[in-house]
């Protein structure tokens, strides 16, 4: 088959996403620097060591971690661990997941924290429920991720825009980390996404400036085009932090897909000798790799 790789890159996916972040960090919240950003370095709104990641690859791996315990999407182990995180370092946290967590501290079932949040705030469209949720596309393959990236995304966040941007996404690192080209994922996930929105400017994503916002179509939009105009993993995290803005979000979303396509052995050892957990975060990966593999074997020969 023409369009499958030789290497497949679940480590990639996961080493990326929390490099993108780490990466993007110092620049969040900022104008694009007028200096071209090539290194981990400390600073930033809250104050972070080089190297040291946020919110993004926190929640990135409750989401693996619960996939892990749950052998499987579990919505109520899931915003545990999400919680869990929060409380830890609620001050990272963007104003959906805060509110929603706050929430759900005081008694409030998710499901109705969820849209909650969306009414008092008159939307739910930030970009958290995006980047968090990129290990399912290790643990599921694209034709199943879809519907569970819905449904991770709605835990949080009400909006459907959100919802089918976190879908989009994952399907694109399902496919690419078991092999897929890059055109082919595109192609697949475009095929399947029924958000008008989200497939007007993420099926169109050459024709529209990108925009580091924190919106989930506009964060989503501008790491899938640095993302596909790039020839190298190196190429495509520096266009996407150094767009400024949700540096460290758009620097995540970017870094999975890219991470996903090059894999761990395009990644520059300047970023991972410096990146917080960077052999933790490989064994996450090899274990959500492994357990979706052990769950396929069981399903297979599991009586009728």
């Amino acid at each position: 088959m023409k369009f499958i790789r030789e290497y497949i890159h679940p480590w990639g996916l996961l080493a990326g996403l929390a490099i993108g972040d780490a990466l993007g960090a110092p620049l969040e919240g900022s104008p694009q620097p007028e200096a071209w950003v090539t290194n981990m370095r400390p600073g930033g709104r809250h104050f972070r060591n080089a190297g040291q990641y946020t919110d993004d690859t926190l929640q990135a791996l409750a989401v693996a971690e619960s996939l892990l315990a749950c052998r499987g999407f579990n919505q109520s182990d899931l915003v545990q661990r999400l919680l869990s995180g929060y409380e830890k370092r609620p001050e990272w946290y963007g104003p959906t997941s805060s509110a929603f967590f706050t929430l759900v501290r005081s008694g409030t079932p998710p499901h109705r924290a969820a849209w909650l949040v969306h009414r008092r705030h008159h939307g739910s469209r930030s970009n958290g429920s995006v980047m968090r949720a990129f290990p399912l596309g290790i643990f599921y393959p694209a034709d199943q991720v879809y519907e569970v990236s819905c449904a991770c995304s709605r835990l949080t966040h009400y909006d459907p825009v959100a919802a089918h941007c976190s879908a989009w996404l994952n399907m694109m690192a399902s496919d690419m980390c078991r092999g897929i080209s890059r055109t082919r994922a595109f192609v697949h996930a475009r095929s399947r996404c029924r958000n008008a929105e989200v497939l007007a400017l993420l099926g169109s994503y050459e024709r529209y400036r990108p925009d580091p916002s924190l919106d989930a179509v506009l964060c989503s939009h501008a790491a899938l085009s640095c993302f596909m105009n790039a020839h190298t993993f190196e190429n495509a995290m520096l266009s996407a932090i150094n767009l400024g803005g949700d540096a460290d979000t758009v620097g995540a979303c970017c870094g999975a897909l890219a991470g996903a396509y090059w894999g761990i052995d395009a990644v520059p050892a300047r970023w991972t000798t410096v990146l917080e957990g960077y052999p933790e975060i490989l064994k996450v990966a090899d274990k959500l790799w492994q357990g979706r593999q052990d769950e396929h074997r069981e399903e297979k020969v599991a009586p009728d």
